[in-house]
């Protein structure tokens, strides 16, 4: 049985570890499409049923691959899909959009991809700076009438705007990069979802495969791998956070289990009130993430973990 998690005040029940699928579709290289189903099959027989995708990824064919998988067991999954930051079929950007005619038609539009006739949890990927946060969320709540979506939340949003969004309709879930690299939430994010009732989603909780212990070196990513791109990839980044990722590896081999166990451990055990999205091409890792909810550090060791940060991080996260 899954570790179940409940987000916001609506109570959203969801795995602590669910799966992010926008590595099966972009950003990460070419992949197969039979192999990424076989991973979402096996997802959905484990009980990783917290489906994490959105427009923009492929772009649009993310959200078909997800809607193939979806088919015949739509009312077994959480399905979270995001809109907002426009591409064209062929790759371009567009920009960020929040206009409530927009964030109609998108929903529309990925509903059509997705196969199914209501989205679980719909979230603004991206904050739109020219459109008031309340005409977004108004828009949002629309849909919620209407029985398109369920719940809705945001990503990576600052707290005054998560404010300003949870007093037009209540706010389920807002998703923020959170790792044992990445901790910029707890320092305003966190407290304010705390004291407001919404929920917390990380992606890339392994520090986009960093914290694996897996990447050392700029030639260990496909030439077309985003993270070329991403200054905490740079040969000097790497070498300078090495000694991170080796303490995770030192922890992990202690207890016998993998660095991203160890990592995915020390997330879930920051609140009751957080799930993790890894993504994953392979079976075997996904099943290795799912069982990290299930262990439980000593004090001891989230210790040693949390005082990784003391290390400092050398590379912004874009």
């Amino acid at each position: 049985m899954a570790r179940i998690v409940k987000l916001g005040r609506q109570g959203l029940a969801v795995p602590a570890v669910g799966l992010g699928c926008m590595g099966m579709s972009d950003f990460y290289g070419a992949s197969d499409r039979a192999a990424n189903l076989a991973v979402l099959d096996r997802a959905f027989e484990i009980g990783c049923t917290f489906w994490d995708t959105a427009d923009m990824y492929g772009p649009f064919t993310n959200e078909e691959l997800v809607g193939q998988a979806l088919a015949g067991r739509r009312d077994r999954v959480t399905l979270a899909t995001k809109f907002g930051v426009s591409r064209g079929a062929n790759g371009e950007w567009f920009g960020i959009k929040g206009g409530a005619d927009y964030v109609r038609q998108a929903c529309d539009a990925s509903l059509k991809r997705l196969g199914t006739d209501h989205i679980d949890l719909y979230y603004q990927h991206r904050l739109d700076p020219e459109t008031p946060i309340e005409e977004t969320v108004g828009a949002l709540a629309e849909l919620v009438t209407a029985g398109k979506v369920r719940y809705i939340g945001l990503s990576e949003a600052d707290p005054e705007t998560i404010e300003r969004a949870h007093r037009v309709h209540p706010v389920t879930a807002v998703q923020t990069e959170y790792s044992l690299w990445s901790r910029d939430v707890e320092e305003g994010v966190l407290p304010t979802l705390r004291r407001l009732g919404i929920g917390f989603v990380a992606y890339s909780p392994l520090g986009r495969g960093f914290l694996t212990g897996q990447i050392r070196k700029r030639s260990d990513l496909r030439p077309d791998d985003w993270r070329l791109e991403n200054p905490r990839f740079s040969d000097e980044a790497l070498a300078a956070n090495a000694a991170l990722a080796d303490e995770i590896g030192r922890l992990a081999a202690e207890r016998k289990v993998t660095p991203a166990q160890m990592a995915l451990a020390w997330l879930l055990a920051q609140g009751d009130d957080i799930a993790a999205i890894p993504g994953t091409r392979h079976i075997e890792r996904l099943e290795e993430n799912v069982a990290a909810a299930e262990l439980t550090l000593t004090e001891a060791e989230m210790a040693r973990l949390s005082a990784l940060i003391a290390q400092g991080v050398v590379g912004s996260r874009y």
